[in-house]
């Protein structure tokens, strides 16, 4: 086995856009991809360790950018979350975005264009429920410590894609309320969906560089992150048989 990563450049509204592939070189036939939709702070290294450990699954991951080349955020930035709410608040050219990212995956040759999914952390997440929303053509995806509040266009229905919500239950960005809606919505639009909740898990319990991160219902918790990344595996080997 040999994980090759690559950057990739390329076009979409508003772009250009650099995102980075990874898969394993030595084989040789078509193989299911995975979308990978990075956090408020945009694509960055972690995600590329995510894509590398999807292609030791045997996948070919693409970690994405919605946010631009060169437009990315730090923690210690006062406006961290700048880029994110731009796209916020225009749902329409996020799922554009998301749109043209998803055209590079599936175009790969590496890739099977039937068999695709995506996973997706916090505002990640989001974006994986928004591609399910739109009806883009992906088989599913996965949802962790995501945030949930509907686009302002409406739903295909029914919602092809399978989901499964991967959430903290203390995430004060994911209340009880909005888990609840969430579940009314995706059941309104005939989705075949599932939730896992995780207690003593807030926001970010993927996120090891957020292990002291010193506010309540946010940071690194291990377990969770563990028993979602097994449930994701479990849910991916699933969709692609």
């Amino acid at each position: 086995m040999a994980i090759v990563r690559e950057t990739l450049v390329y076009d979409g509204p508003g772009g250009p856009f650099e995102g980075v592939v990874a898969y394993d070189d030595e084989v040789e036939t078509a193989r299911p991809g995975v979308l990978i939709c990075p956090n408020v702070l945009g694509q960055k290294e972690a995600d590329n360790v995510t894509a590398e450990k999807l292609a030791a699954l045997g996948y070919v991951a693409f970690a994405c950018d919605v946010f631009g080349q060169g437009r990315r955020a730090r923690r210690e930035d006062a406006d961290m979350a700048r880029y994110m709410n731009e796209m916020l608040a225009d749902r329409a050219q996020l799922r554009d975005r998301l749109a043209a990212s998803l055209g590079v995956l599936t175009g790969m040759s590496r890739v099977a264009p039937a068999k695709v999914a995506a996973i997706g952390y916090c505002f990640g997440g989001l974006c994986v429920l928004d591609l399910a929303r739109s009806g883009q053509a992906i088989l599913g995806g996965v949802s962790f410590h995501g945030v949930y509040g509907r686009p302002d266009y409406a739903n295909v229905e029914p919602i092809a894609a399978k989901l499964l919500v991967a959430h903290g239950w203390d995430d004060p960005l994911g209340p009880p309320q909005a888990v609840v809606a969430l579940a009314a919505e995706l059941t309104e639009a005939g989705a075949d969906w599932q939730l896992h909740a995780y207690g003593h898990a807030g926001h970010a319990f993927t996120d090891e560089s957020a292990k002291d991160s010193g506010r309540p219902g946010f940071g690194y918790e291990e377990r969770a992150d563990r028993r979602s990344w097994a449930a994701m595996q479990g849910f991916l080997r699933e969709l692609f048989v």
